[in-house]
């Protein structure tokens, strides 16, 4: 027997419409790629987005036509972003920060037909506009009168592009599982592979990241997310924020400290996402000048481990809850999120850090459990090691155009939907996650595996410490060793032996680090996380003291 209820689709246009319904007046805030502070509200975005999808139908843009943007957090992004989703098309955010061959490849791979670009990346695609000629034009997202002189064949401003059309248009009606969005991963072996979204998976995902133990924002808050909309659907923020009415501010181009704290600051934002790094110049800023927050009262971090110390920073220093977050491109992409269970907040603080410190626990529509090499389940009592699998209705069961298949098919999940995240994991009795590496990171020393992250992420809590990696390096007797790489912050002179005289008694005996190294910066990802195949290059003949 079937219920009785409505038929009624999990699309995406559906979070504009509720948004411009009942919070029709509530402000999105953007700081201009042209510089000056732009007001508007979701009324006018409806409106605005039912033109970016008018012009794209007249364009001849139909369902499943796959649509580029590379674009950073602004009003006009998240128009494009609805005008493409609301007519069936595929909306393809293009990381800029990859490199211009890598962003030729995924241009090419998705066979994007147009692309929305700001004007900073212009030059980008310029150099590789001759190796993307199925592209067939250029919507540039400014006005006339900022407009760039540009070699791209059929370049046009956003603003005209739009200027002969009205929002007299209904959005297009298809099947909730139809592909709304595409975001290529280059967290996976060989070239970067797509993940391809459904308007149900998002809307899913919107829901549950808005739970009152992820996220959690209300009508009445100011959501600045610093993470981009490139960057794996904003951490589903774009969905989350319009379907309660919170007021969104965007920081566009400008990520620096002192540019993120006076949108803090003027726009009283209440929450906020980004990943460490962004935060670590924040907080810099914010010691350098002696400043507070006076409304800011959550942060989500994810992306890549947050150090203790950070965490204790914002609690302690400025009464900031850390809401510590894990996930994945494949997962659209909040898998977990530290939020506390009941009776936790009464734990002594280096008891609450311990846990904050984890990457949390599972939120509703995500199941995960540990493996070991043969698949079998191991015990979730925060001992045990294994390879971290998760499934649910948001997770990818293939990537775009089936590459990276198993056994033959399309499929990267096995016989029973779990999907191999490649990270190395711990889980306790009561949830709690811990990511202890990656598993191609994992340092294996004596036959037994060191947590790269737990290393660096103390080591950064040690004064003058701006950046630590750890990797590891070749032992005739142990395999592998660990090798501590440190940024110094400027001006600061900490040296080997205060580093590993600060990490005595925060980590195992045997995991310290047979030498430390001090180098100017640590390469970075595109999505800011430590680049450690660059670094186990830089240190392949790397010969650690106690190797002879």
């Amino acid at each position: 027997m079937l219920g009785s209820m409505q038929d009624w689709p999990l699309v995406v246009p559906k979070i504009l419409d509720h948004a411009a319904c009942y919070h029709g007046e509530r402000e999105m805030v953007t700081r201009s790629v042209e510089g000056p502070i732009v007001r508007t509200t979701y009324a006018d975005l409806h409106s605005r987005s039912r033109r970016v999808a008018k012009a794209l139908t007249r364009r001849g843009i139909r369902l499943g036509d796959r649509i580029a943007t590379l674009a950073w957090n602004t009003a006009r992004h998240f128009e494009t972003w609805y005008g493409i989703m609301g007519i069936g098309a595929v909306c393809h955010t293009v990381n800029p920060r990859l490199f211009a061959e890598q962003i030729a490849y995924i241009i090419n791979h998705a066979e994007d037909r147009l692309v929305f670009v700001d004007t900073t990346f212009i030059p980008t695609l310029e150099k590789i506009a001759k190796q993307i000629d199925r592209v067939e034009g250029y919507v540039i997202l400014t006005d006339a009168a900022n407009m760039p002189k540009t070699t791209l064949p059929n370049a046009v401003a956003f603003e005209d592009w739009l200027k002969d059309v009205d929002d007299d248009f209904e959005w297009a009606k298809f099947d909730e599982n139809t592909a709304a969005g595409l975001c290529y991963t280059s967290g996976t072996t060989g070239n970067p592979k797509g993940v391809l979204y459904s308007h149900r998976s998002n809307v899913l995902h919107g829901l549950a990241v808005n739970t009152g133990d992820c996220v959690g924002a209300k009508s009445t808050d100011v959501f600045l997310p610093v993470v981009p909309m490139f960057h794996a659907n904003a951490w589903a923020t774009v969905f989350a924020c319009p379907m309660v009415g919170a007021k969104m501010v965007m920081p566009g181009a400008k990520l620096d400290g002192p540019s993120v704290y006076e949108l803090l600051e003027m726009e009283q934002v209440t929450i906020t996402a980004a990943v460490p790094t962004v935060w670590q110049m924040l907080l810099a800023h914010m010691e350098a000048n002696n400043l507070k927050l006076s409304t800011l009262r959550k942060v989500m971090i994810g992306g890549s481990a947050c150090p203790p110390s950070m965490i204790e920073t914002f609690e302690k220093k400025y009464g900031v809850e850390v809401m510590h977050a894990w996930g994945m491109t494949e997962m659209s992409p909040v898998g977990t999120i530290g939020s506390f269970k009941f009776g936790m907040e009464k734990l002594p603080w280096p008891e609450q850090l311990k846990v904050k410190s984890k990457q949390g626990r599972a939120m509703f529509t995500v199941e995960m459990k540990i493996v070991d090499d043969d698949g079998k389940d191991l015990p979730h009592d925060g001992k045990a090691f294994g390879h971290l699998m998760v499934r649910g209705p948001a997770i990818a069961r293939a990537y775009f155009k089936g590459e990276g298949g198993r056994h033959g098919t399309d499929s990267i999940v096995d016989k029973d939907g779990w999907f191999d995240t490649g990270d190395i994991a711990t889980l306790d009795e009561l949830g709690f996650m811990q990511i202890t590496d990656r598993a191609k990171d994992v340092i294996k020393s004596g036959g037994e595996w060191i947590s790269s992250i737990d290393i660096e992420n103390f080591a950064v809590g040690c004064p003058g410490v701006a950046q630590a990696a750890v990797i590891g390096v070749h032992h005739p007797k142990w395999d592998e060793r660990p090798l501590l790489i440190i940024v110094r912050k400027p001006s600061a002179d900490v040296t080997k032996e205060q580093v590993l005289k600060f990490l005595e008694g925060k980590i195992a005996k045997w995991w310290t680090p047979d030498d430390v190294a001090f180098v100017n910066e640590i390469p970075l990802t595109a999505t800011g996380k430590i680049q450690k195949v660059a670094l186990r290059t830089q240190f392949k003949d790397y010969k650690l003291p106690a190797a002879s």
